[in-house]
């Protein structure tokens, strides 16, 4: 069985990517709050929805990611 090798560079860039996308979430709940007039606590009554936002977000660009790296392994060849 192989080893499998994650560099500190992938990693940094995997971290990135996901504060990115909780940025993007949080972010997302403080424009919904100020458009709907709801009460500020909300920015932490409400970091369940921010945690799976940011979850779906990441997994959405880790999939188009990898349909890009398939689609550059077919155009090599």
């Amino acid at each position: 069985m192989k080893d499998l090798i994650i560099t500190s560079r992938q990693l940094k860039k995997e971290i990135y990517i996901l504060s990115a996308c909780f940025a993007a979430a949080f972010l997302t709940n403080i424009v919904s709050i100020i458009i709907f007039k709801t009460p500020w606590y909300e920015i932490f009554t409400q970091i369940g929805y921010v945690v799976v936002i940011t979850i779906v977000l990441y997994l959405i660009i880790v999939f188009s990611r990898f349909i890009i790296y398939l689609a550059g392994g077919l155009i090599k060849k």
